[in-house]
This record gives structure tokens, C-alpha cells and sequence, in this order.
């Protein structure tokens, strides 16, 4: 696992993939939390085929994937179903993030996760990066990228750490309300932050 590891989290709408687009940009390891959700869930896996049995075969779109928002639907609404559904992926999903963190050959890794403070994966890491946005700019930009109404998306919100709690645990924030220029500095600063704080701990 690398030596060095920055979480990476905010809630939905916030930006998180902006921000992990440009330490990537920047030749960092960004492990994504929402890439290995949809990786074990791939056709073929057999954590779908336990989904289709448990929630029927409705949930496999045309193409043989999961209908993710069909399922979002029903997770959101039914939080005992949520449970179910957590129960099976989140250890594939840890196992995922652990393997591909173990191949991280920068100065550190990013663990970029949704839901890091509600599963606790922060403890993993060295430091934590909270992206942060006002709810009203969450609402507004979920419903412009995703279609969802309003009541879905602050369904989402519910469900997930308030901001209280992310910047609770979270050692650097990185305000995004303002354009990408506002990103590419804040992400300079940071990468060349983490980079010391990296070489540091390597010499301890």
C-alpha cells in the first residue's frame, strides 16, 4: 500500500472528480471509490447476479449492466435494501481500493471516496482533503448533471455524512465555488503540499 495517502471526499455535486481529474493530471494515484463500486458490479462479476436474484432480473439493463439508477431508486427509498446491497459490495469494493493502492508508484495516492467518513476509510489515510460546497450549489449542480428532481437529490444528501461531519475529519478543504481556474491553483498548492509531507514521512 502506499505510504502515503490522502482521502479525498464531499458530497455529491461537490466536484470531487474535477479535483481528482487534476492531481491525476499531475502523475498522482487516484484510486476512485465510484469506479470500484461499478467495477464489481460488472457483467460477469457475481456480485450482479446476486443483485438481479435479490432484486429482480429488472435491474440488468439492455446491455447486460446494471441499471444503476433504477437501483438508486430503490436503495434511497428502502434503507433496509441499502443495507443488503452494502453488506455484499462493500468488502469487494475495500479489497479493490487496497490492491490498487498497493500499486501506487507515486510520492502518494489519492483515495478519492464518497463515502469516506461513513465507512471509515479515512482511517487508511494519511490525510484528509474534503472538497466543499454549499447544499444549495450541491442541489443544483446534482440536478443539472444527473436529471434527478430536487427530492432525490436531497434524499442523496441525507444519506451520506453531513458537511458538519466530513469537515470534521478533514485536514485540508478545498472550497469549490468558484470556476476551475479557482481548482488548477488550489490542486498546485496541495500537490506540492503533499509531496513534502510525503518525502517527510518516507524519512522517518
Amino acid at each position: 500500500m502506499a505510504d502515503f495517502i490522502v482521502g479525498l471526499t464531499g458530497g455529491i455535486g461537490s466536484g470531487k472528480t474535477a479535483v481528482s481529474d487534476r492531481f491525476a493530471a499531475l502523475g498522482v494515484k487516484v484510486v476512485d471509490a465510484d469506479v470500484a463500486s461499478r467495477v464489481v458490479v460488472e457483467p460477469g462479476q457475481p456480485a450482479l447476479k446476486e443483485i438481479a436474484a435479490h432484486f429482480g432480473e429488472h435491474i440488468i439493463g439492455s446491455d447486460g449492466g446494471l441499471d444503476r439508477a433504477a437501483l438508486r431508486k430503490i436503495v434511497f427509498a428502502e434503507p433496509q435494501e441499502r443495507t443488503w446491497l452494502e453488506q455484499l459490495t462493500h468488502p469487494l469494493i475495500n479489497a479493490y481500493i487496497r490492491d490498487e493502492l498497493a500499486s501506487a508508484e507515486s510520492d502518494y495516492a489519492i483515495l478519492a471516496h464518497p463515502l469516506l467518513v461513513e465507512t471509515k476509510q479515512y482511517r487508511i489515510c494519511s490525510r484528509v482533503l474534503a472538497v466543499d460546497v454549499p447544499e444549495s450549489l450541491q442541489i443544483e449542480r446534482t440536478m443539472a448533471r444527473d436529471g434527478n428532481d430536487r427530492a432525490q437529490v436531497e434524499a442523496i444528501i441525507a444519506a451520506q455524512a453531513t458537511r458538519a461531519q466530513r469537515l470534521a475529519v478533514a485536514d485540508d478543504v478545498l472550497v469549490n465555488d468558484r470556476d476551475l481556474n479557482h481548482i488548477d491553483a488550489e490542486v498546485a498548492k496541495l500537490h506540492k503540499h503533499y509531496q513534502q509531507l510525503a518525502q517527510a514521512a518516507q524519512q522517518k
